[in-house]
């Protein structure tokens, strides 16, 4: 059996999981886990990192890292050397929210495994097979050719596992369902997938993209930023609100970026930031469902998309044209149907970790 240890770097904190995946994709043993309180950049991630390392009873077989953004370099689980570390570090300021840390602690692991064969799993591979017509920008075809610019789409290793667990908890073969997956967190995006591949996602060029997130802005009209940098406010200035100051978090004027606590709040504010947090997710939904030839289930992922209610009930109350029923009722302590009518609502809880062990197992068998 091969032991994979996955490496997740989320924005605030650190996921690692020893994992040992057997011939069956779905029964994936877990040897030992732990969630880092920390932020994943910080030299404390990386001690805490090789703290979890030395405490196992013996190294791994292989590591697999979650890469946000691996630029045109990586489009598959592949393994690490030095050229392409350095290579993927100039890349970093495609997702600076995300590959800078990831790339900080898979220096760490490789420095504390040396001898380890590490790979780089990539959030873009899910979508790699966009179709042209999703993937193609309206941008000139100068930009585009020089830079490389089209929609790569992110929250594959969400989508991957989400996919795969909808076929389970369906009785379906993924070949043969069509869904549309809301991965909703700190980060958030909808996916559609037909058989088991990406068809069309919200977010493009970068994770800034798609729909409000917890302090991210989403898509913004373009002529309101140009108005903003002439003159209004500095680049820097712009890149903070968008990055870390809008969302939800801008939406309800500073009153939190937890969706939590906005459905707790009795202020106007926070209420008005939820209608139009579900509001948003259900205009991608219905844009995602357009390019599906049918819908099959509405999959929920992701933290929010998992653990709040609140938020599936209130995007699903009005998605009737999709053949979407309102919900009734809480939480599950596990994957399943949380619809009595109508197209099948889903949840799955997020396994980053386990889609990475699934790869990066995959990958390290076909190598001569």
């Amino acid at each position: 059996m091969t032991r994979v240890l996955a490496v997740t770097a989320g924005s605030h904190s650190v996921g690692v999981a020893l994992l040992e995946p057997g011939d069956d994709p779905d029964a994936i043993r877990e040897l030992a886990a732990e969630t880092l309180d920390v932020e994943p950049g910080s030299s404390e991630a990386a001690d805490t990192l090789r703290d979890f390392v030395g405490a196992l009873p013996a190294p791994p077989d292989v590591v697999g890292h979650r890469l946000v953004h691996g630029g045109g370099l990586v489009a598959v689980p592949t393994v690490v050397d030095d050229a392409l570390a350095s290579a993927l570090e100039e890349v970093a300021d495609l997702a600076p929210q995300h590959d800078p840390p990831a790339l900080a602690l898979l220096a760490a692991a490789r420095a504390e495994l040396p001898g380890v064969p590490h790979y780089v799993c990539p959030d873009t591979a899910f979508h790699a097979a966009l179709p042209p017509a999703a993937a193609l920008l309206p941008l000139p075809a100068e930009w585009r050719e020089r830079w490389g610019l089209h929609r790569y789409g992110f929250h594959g290793l969400s989508y991957a596992w989400a996919s795969r667990r909808a076929s389970v908890l369906l009785g379906r073969p993924r070949a043969a369902l069509n869904l549309v997956i809301a991965h909703l967190g700190g980060g958030g995006s909808v996916c559609a997938v037909a058989g088991g591949l990406s068809v069309d996602t919200t977010m493009g060029m970068t994770p800034l993209d798609g729909i409000p997130m917890t302090k991210r802005s989403g898509a913004v009209d373009p002529g309101l930023l140009l108005w903003l940098l002439n003159g209004r406010l500095t680049l820097d200035a712009l890149t903070e609100g968008l990055q870390a100051k809008s969302g939800l978090l801008g939406m309800s004027g500073g009153i939190s970026d937890d969706t939590r606590e906005l459905v707790a709040s009795r202020d106007p504010a926070a209420a008005a930031a939820l209608d139009a947090y579900a509001h948003a997710v259900r205009r991608a939904i219905g844009a995602m469902a357009a390019s599906l030839p049918r819908l099959d289930a509405l999959v929920f992922t992701g933290e929010i998309g998992w653990d709040q209610p609140e938020v599936r009930a209130a995007v699903c109350g009005e998605l009737a044209v999709l053949g979407v029923q309102p919900l009734t009722g809480g939480n599950r302590d596990e994957d399943g149907v949380i619809s009595t009518g109508g197209v099948p609502v889903l949840v799955v809880e997020t396994k980053e970790e386990h889609q990475i062990a699934l790869e990066v197992t995959a990958a390290a068998r076909s190598v001569p």
